[in-house]
């Protein structure tokens, strides 16, 4: 079977978990052959991979966003006439309702409209107007014209774009992926598949609330808009994965149909794992963060609460394991730590290989203000390291277990930008080793019986004969 995967800012651009697990996945599904349908934001990027894409990939297709900035209007085309239903299916995209997708389609896809046709048309500015009026009486209409040209143009360019032809499309993450993969399905009339790592427009709500870039007077219409994009394939998808229980439910939450959602959590290769030994006495407690430099991991709530282990307790260094996502955010991360005067007791180490460094470790540490079920969560465990993490996504009941398993607790979970909260959790596991060393093994144990490769890789398998014998059916 030849699977269509659609990624958006992740692999195999950057490093990361869903990069890492999606790269093993492929690997793993030797009996199928996979195009990649990936999403970047700047052309300049293109063909720069930084993993050796697998033999059974036969084809990569690059879409960047930052490519619809050169859309030009088709000069000597006839101008399109919107019908009614047409203009209206539009002013619903616009404005967070639920638009006639169907039709969109058709238009960009087969009809080949020209997404400057629409945003140079008076339908557009009469829509524009319309809701100015009526949300933003008060706002400059420039501001309302800019934000929302900014918001339409990337899913009007991406329409238009091509299609690869497969036998299923398979998305993982919403957003911009859902739309391409949700046109790709409706296109050659083939099942679609949605993976949700993390619930996509909640982060995306997250860092809109936050981002400096975005309007306060707008922000909640770019976060609608988001919802409307993840309507689109939770309402076609035929089967829709999360990681965790708490994730499906916020699925179901959000629209999705619960006979179609189901949990596949994560699986890690444990053995790889299980045999790295505890570390050896040295006189140091040395704490471990498998993590990418970016915002959505609080870093710097992590640098502020071993600032203020530190403080009381000298024997103790921070190992921040991970590439930079946001060089920004990255100086100010080292910055902060020589602010504090604690810069001799982080390491900032860059990317590496967490098996081999864990043996330097004696537990590891999570602040993330998003997550869905973290790999490194579930690495550390698997090497007998309790945690101490941030209550996001399944990472409380990684550590705390479900009731029916009945193994113990692994770590310390507390929530989101407790600063000192994080510092008496890690003051806990700092403090005894046999506490350590009993945690760790519950955790070890919980992964082991609930969270293998082998066993998410049936789960999967599974998914795609289920596609095979049912691949035909009009699914949308």
């Amino acid at each position: 079977m030849k699977i269509c995967l659609v990624l958006e800012g992740c692999y195999p651009y950057v490093y990361g978990g869903v990069s890492a697990w999606m790269h093993q996945y492929i690997q793993k599904m030797k009996d199928h052959e996979f195009i990649l349908w990936v999403i970047g934001a700047d052309s300049s990027k293109q063909g720069q991979f930084v993993y050796e894409i697998p033999k059974n990939v036969v084809q990569v297709y690059e879409v960047f966003l930052n490519d619809a900035l050169k859309i030009k209007e088709q000069k000597g085309r006839m101008l399109h006439r919107y019908s009614a239903e047409e203009t209206e299916t539009l002013g619903k995209l616009m404005n967070g309702g639920r638009p006639d997708w169907n039709l969109l389609f058709q238009l960009y896809q087969k009809e080949r409209l020209n997404p400057m046709s629409y945003l140079k048309s008076s339908h557009f500015l009469e829509t524009l107007i319309d809701i100015c009026q009526k949300q933003y009486p008060y706002i400059a209409f420039a501001d309302a014209f800019h934000t929302i040209r900014s918001m339409l143009l990337p899913v009007l360019y991406l329409m238009g774009t091509e299609v690869p032809q497969a036998d299923v499309y398979h998305a993982v993450a919403t957003g911009y992926g859902g739309l391409l993969a949700s046109m790709g399905s409706w296109l050659y009339d083939k099942p679609l598949l949605l993976t949700e790592h993390g619930i996509y427009t909640r982060e995306r709500e997250e860092e809109l609330i936050r981002a400096k870039w975005v309007l306060p007077a707008f922000k909640k219409q770019w976060i609608r808009f988001f919802y409307v994009l993840s309507d689109l394939i939770y309402q076609r998808a035929f089967r829709i994965t999360s990681l965790f229980s708490r994730a499906r439910e916020t699925q179901i939450e959000m629209g999705c149909d619960p006979k179609r959602c189901l949990v596949i959590g994560n699986g890690i290769f444990f053995e790889r794992m299980a045999g790295i030994p505890l570390k050896k006495e040295d006189g140091w407690i040395d704490i471990g963060a498998v993590v990418r430099l970016a915002p959505i991991k609080d870093i710097k709530t992590m640098i502020y609460a071993f600032y203020e282990l530190s403080a009381h307790r000298e024997n103790v260094r921070l190992h921040i394991m991970g590439g930079i996502d946001d060089d920004e955010y990255a100086a100010e991360c080292y910055s902060l730590a020589e602010q504090l005067g604690i810069t001799g007791q982080i390491i900032f180490t860059g990317r590496i290989d967490v098996a081999v460094y864990m043996e330097k470790l004696d537990f590891t540490i999570l602040t993330s203000i998003s997550e869905g079920q973290p790999l490194s969560v579930l690495e550390s465990l698997a090497a007998g390291r309790p945690c101490v993490t941030t209550d996001v996504g399944c990472c409380k009941e990684l550590l705390y277990g479900e009731p029916e398993d009945n193994l113990g607790q692994a770590g310390y979970c507390v929530p989101p930008m407790y600063r000192e909260g994080l510092a008496e959790a890690m003051e806990k596991l700092c403090a005894s080793k046999n506490r350590r060393i009993r945690l760790g093994k519950a955790g070890q144990e919980r992964v082991s019986r609930y969270y293998r490769h082998e066993q998410m890789m049936e789960k999967y398998r599974a998914l795609y004969q289920e596609v095979e014998e049912q691949n035909g059916r009009n699914w949308v």
